[in-house]
C-alpha cells in the first residue's frame, strides 16, 4: 500500500514528553504525541532472523490480591482488544499482569480517551491466542494489542489479518511481523544500527565481532554485517562462540583484531567480561578500541566491570521510563517490569488514532505514519513489514554508571 503521510493532529501531551520538560508528576492532561517530522517513506532495513522471547524478571504479586477477571473491560468507546497470557504459569503471568496494569493506566492517563479495552487471556499458547483474537473480534474489537510471545502473535495474527484488523504485538521475533501484524517491542537490529552508526561518526572504520552462537547472535550478526558497510566501515573479523567457549573464538580472532579499532560484543552482562578476558589472554590489545554492545548491556552488573569502561550501547533515554515507573508505583504499589511500557504505548497509540481520526481511523496507513509517534521510551514508527524503528540514545559506560554521549532524536527528521 502507499506510504503517503498522514497529517499529524495537534499535539496531545505524552507522559514521557512532559517528564523531559519537567512537568509535574500529577499533570492531569496526559496522552500521546504524533511526532513532528518530515513526511517520507520509512527507512527500510531488512528483517534478519529472530530472537528467543523470554519474560523479564518477575514482578511479584501479593498472594492476597484477588485475580482480576481475565475478560474485564476498561474505559468506554471504541473497543480495542488486549491479549495476554494472564492464565499462564510462573513468570509469564506476572509479566502479563504488569502489561495489563500499564494498559489500564494508559486509559486513565490519556486525556479524553475514547477506547474500551477488551482483555482476553490466551494462556500463553497459540490456540489460546487464536481463540482470544476470534472472541475479541466477534465482540467488535477494531484493533488488537498483544499477545506477548511469538507463537501467540503468529496465531492471533492469522485471525486478525483475515478480518482486516491491525494487531500490535509485544514479541521480539521479527519472523512473525508482516503487513497488518506489527511489533512494538525493542528489536535488537535497531540497537546494532544506532551504536555502529555512532561509532562510525567518531572515526571507527575497522570492526571485529565476537557473537554468541544462538538465535539472538544470528539476529545481531546479520544487523552488524548489514550496517557496517553502510557507514563506510569494514568487518575484518567475526567469530561465534558456544556458551562458555570463549577462549578458542578469541584465539581465532586475535590476528584480525590487530587491524580493528572497534569490537562488537553483543552478549549479556555476565558474559561480556569473560569474553574480554579471553581476548586479552589471546594477546589482543584492547586499548584504544571502541567496545560496542547492544541493549543487553543495559544492566548495572556490567557497568561495574572495569574491562567495559568506555564501551557504548544504544538504549532508550532512561528519563521516560523513570517517570512512567514512578506513576506505576504510585498507582499499583510495586515496580513495573521493563516491558510494561509497551502496553502503555500501545493503548496510547490506539487512543490517539481514535481521538484524531475517529473509530475508523485505526488503519494500516495511520499506524505506518512515517512521522511516527512519541511514547514512554521516545519516538518510534512502524514499517510496512510490521517491524519498527526507534529513536535511541547512545550510552557510554563510565566509572560504574552510564552517561548519554549521543541523545535520542526527538523526531525522525533528525535521523536515527
Amino acid at each position: 500500500m502507499s506510504e503517503k503521510d498522514i497529517s499529524a493532529p495537534a499535539e496531545i501531551r505524552s507522559p514521557a514528553r512532559e517528564a523531559t520538560r519537567g512537568a509535574a508528576h500529577g499533570a492531569t492532561r496526559r496522552g500521546f504525541l504524533l511526532a513532528a517530522g518530515a513526511a517520507g517513506a520509512a527507512v527500510g532495513l531488512a528483517a534478519c532472523g529472530s530472537t528467543l522471547d523470554s519474560a523479564p524478571p518477575q514482578a511479584a504479586l501479593p498472594s492476597s490480591e484477588p485475580l482480576p477477571d481475565p475478560n474485564a473491560m476498561a474505559g468506554t468507546g471504541t473497543p480495542v482488544a488486549l491479549i495476554l497470557p494472564l492464565g499462564a504459569s510462573g513468570n509469564a503471568a506476572a509479566v502479563a499482569q504488569a502489561l495489563r496494569n500499564s494498559a489500564e493506566m494508559a486509559v486513565a492517563e490519556f486525556a479524553g480517551a475514547r477506547i474500551r479495552l477488551i482483555v482476553k487471556d490466551d494462556g500463553g499458547t497459540g490456540p489460546g491466542a487464536q481463540a482470544a483474537a476470534q472472541q475479541a473480534l466477534d465482540e467488535g474489537a477494531r484493533a488488537v494489542l498483544g499477545p506477548l510471545f511469538a507463537h501467540s502473535v503468529a496465531a492471533a495474527g492469522q485471525v486478525t489479518r483475515q478480518r482486516g484488523v491491525p494487531l500490535v504485538g509485544f514479541s521480539t521475533d521479527t519472523n512473525v511481523a508482516t503487513q497488518g501484524v506489527y511489533l512494538l517491542s525493542f528489536l535488537p537490529q535497531t540497537d546494532v544500527e544506532r551504536a555502529v552508526r555512532y561509532a562510525a561518526s567518531t572515526g571507527r572504520r575497522s570492526y571485529v565481532g565476537l557473537v554468541p552462537d544462538n538465535a539472538y547472535g544470528s539476529v545481531v550478526e546479520a544487523a552488524f554485517r548489514e550496517t557496517v558497510p553502510t557507514v563506510g566501515g569494514r568487518i575484518v573479523g567475526l567469530e561465534r562462540y558456544a556458551a562458555g567457549q570463549y577462549a578458542e573464538a578469541a584465539r581465532r580472532i586475535a590476528g584480525s583484531a590487530v587491524q580493528a579499532d572497534a569490537v562488537f560484543l553483543p552478549d549479556a552482562a555476565d558474559t561480556v567480561p569473560q569474553v574480554l578476558q579471553a581476548m586479552t589472554a589471546a594477546g589482543v590489545n584492547l586499548n584504544g578500541k571502541q567496545l560496542i554492545g547492544t541493549g543487553l548491556w543495559d544492566d548495572p552488573k556490567l557497568f561495574a566491570a572495569p574491562s567495559v569502561n568506555g564501551g557504548i550501547f544504544a538504549a532508550p533515554d532512561p528519563a521516560g521510563f523513570r517517570a512512567f515507573a514512578a506513576r506505576y508505583r504510585a498507582r499499583y504499589g510495586r515496580e513495573p517490569v521493563r516491558t510494561a511500557a509497551l502496553a502503555h504505548d500501545g493503548v496510547s497509540l490506539m487512543a490517539a488514532l481514535v481521538n484524531s481520526y475517529g473509530e475508523a481511523g485505526i488503519t494500516d496507513q495511520a499506524i505506518q505514519n512515517p512521522s511516527g509517534f512519541s511514547g514512554v521510551d521516545g519516538i518510534f514508527r512502524f514499517r510496512a513489514d510490521g517491524t519498527n524503528q526507534r529513536g535511541l540514545a547512545v550510552m557510554q559506560i563510565s566509572g560504574g554508571a552510564t552517561q548519554i554521549v549521543s541523545p535520542a532524536p526527538r523526531s525522525f527528521a533528525q535521523g536515527i
